[in-house]
């Protein structure tokens, strides 16, 4: 058999592209920016691209702007914190939910790469952590959202918006060190969000209006 002729399988085409040089993607950037930030460098989108091997505006095409992929490092880790602290949480219901949120917000606390980057330049730290043009608070809200609907029977207010309260009352309490030179003050969190999504439904109130 004419072995120019034969016919390629989806086999042999993976085994073709293992010897070809794979391509640098958008993921290779922030992975690589992810292990420099974890360990506590500081992000230069121009050194980021000569090691991969791309250009300067290939990479800020992929990420956007250096702000935004700081975001979502910050979203990643928040993730991955959320993720952790659910599948250890206790209870049922609201309780679960809660007990999540402490273990969500004393690891992400101790979390050394986080405190670490909000020490280094508070302002632009804050920016990329709580403000609305930033992925990492969108992501936070939808994430919690998420848990709202599947542990809150009949939550006050609707899931999204509530969401996007708690996400809020963790940044106040979070980096409250940082906005009013006090302590953070995870107790104080957890007790204000248990309140919150305690409260009993009340139709006739107005959908919260957000604001960063």
């Amino acid at each position: 058999m004419n072995l120019i002729s034969m016919r390629a399988t989806p086999l042999s085409r993976l085994l073709d592209d293992e010897q070809a040089p794979r391509r640098v993607t958008p993921l290779d950037a922030f992975k690589l920016a992810r292990s420099k930030w974890l360990a506590g460098e500081r992000l230069d989108v121009g050194k980021l691209a000569a090691e991969l091997g791309v250009g300067r505006a290939t990479v800020f095409r992929w990420v956007g702007t250096r702000e935004n992929l700081y975001g979502e490092i910050c979203s990643a880790l928040f993730q991955k914190e959320l993720d952790r602290a659910a599948s250890g949480a206790k209870g049922q219901g609201l309780d679960r939910l809660v007990d999540t949120m402490e273990r969500l917000l004393r690891s992400l606390a101790a979390a050394a790469p986080l405190r670490r980057f909000v020490a280094e330049d508070p302002e632009f730290a804050l920016r990329v952590l709580t403000s609305k043009h930033s992925p990492v608070q969108r992501r936070c809200t939808v994430a919690i959202e998420k848990l709202i609907e599947e542990y809150v029977a009949t939550p006050a207010l609707p899931p999204d918006e509530l969401g996007y309260i708690v996400v809020r009352i963790t940044e106040s309490f979070l980096y409250r060190d940082v906005l009013t030179g006090v302590a953070a003050d995870i107790e104080a969190a957890i007790a204000a969000i248990r309140i919150l999504l305690s409260a009993s439904p009340d139709r006739s109130r107005k959908r919260v209006t957000r604001r960063s």
